[in-house]
């Protein structure tokens, strides 16, 4: 019988063995609080009520005049102390998509950073506000121009994106938390 001393010791150990088996527990349970109070500490800050996954879908507006509706995912991504964010929204139906990245930095009541489309090839400097699970963003790219503002109310979310000088004239999204 392999280990069959030493599990015969645990047994016989009564309250000591028990007593270390909760200290044991009690360390892991310290950790795992310390891992969530970090976790949980990183949420904090301007872009708290955005973190996480989201789901719904957009309506764009091409400059042909053409609409659309596509099916979307949001990923928001706190880093740092919760005072950096990063973005990815992807949209798509069977003809178009449209792929948006960001990352942004909260100073100073201020939000600054990059932010890109992939598709239409558009990307540019992001200044602008950001609190209270909101977003109004300002963005040069020179010839490109745009706006972007994201609006969280609980588990709901609206994102508005306005563009010059691509195709891609705005999108209107929509989106539920999970």
């Amino acid at each position: 019988m392999i280990g069959g001393g030493n599990q015969q010791r645990f047994v016989r150990g009564g309250r000591g063995a028990t007593r270390v088996l909760a200290r044991g527990l009690a360390a892991l349970c310290a950790i795992a609080g310390l891992a969530f109070s970090s976790d949980h500490a990183s949420a904090e800050g301007p872009f708290a009520g955005l973190t996480g996954t989201w789901r719904g879908a957009a309506q764009i507006k091409l400059q042909s005049g053409n609409a659309e509706t596509l099916k979307c995912n949001a990923y928001y991504t706190p880093k740092g102390s919760g005072t950096e964010l990063g973005i990815a929204i992807r949209c798509a139906s069977a003809s178009n998509k449209i792929e948006l990245r960001a990352q942004l930095v909260h100073s100073g009541g201020q939000v600054s950073g990059r932010w890109e489309e992939r598709t239409y090839n558009a990307a540019g400097d992001v200044t602008g506000q950001a609190n209270d699970g909101r977003l109004s963003l300002s963005i040069d790219g020179g010839a490109f121009k745009g706006s972007m503002a994201v609006r969280t109310t609980g588990a709901s979310q609206s994102v508005t994106i306005k563009t010059e000088g691509v195709a891609l004239q705005g999108v209107n999204i929509s989106l539920s938390k999970g």
